[in-house]
């Protein structure tokens, strides 16, 4: 099924203009709320054909700069190269799959 990467600045291009679905992950380790959706986001990894590609913010800025992320967590859906929707801050696992399924259906 899917997988779970670490990108950071240099790579994040390269991973996110590819023709598959990508989820962005912005977190950093203080944040309890990204810390917390983490599992979830493993679990969606291994039921669905789609790349979590986790950035750490506090190391890689230039990508949070280019898209305005103000506040973490903060979730970018792209796929075929082009950011398909966003949305900021921790749910519950019935929620990403039901914001997932509005656009992998």
């Amino acid at each position: 099924m899917g997988r779970v990467i670490e990108v950071n600045d240099t790579d994040f291009d390269a991973v996110t203009q590819s023709d598959e679905w990508v989820l962005v992950d912005f977190w950093a380790p203080w944040c309890g709320p990204c810390r917390m959706i983490a599992p979830t986001l493993t679990q969606i990894a291994q039921e669905r054909e789609i790349t979590i590609a986790k950035l750490n913010t506090d190391v890689n800025p230039l990508s949070s700069g280019k898209f305005g992320i103000r506040g973490i967590p903060a979730l970018l859906l792209f796929n075929n190269g082009k950011l398909v929707d966003q949305m900021a801050g921790a749910m519950p696992k019935p929620g990403f799959d039901q914001w997932l399924n509005r656009h992998m259906a």
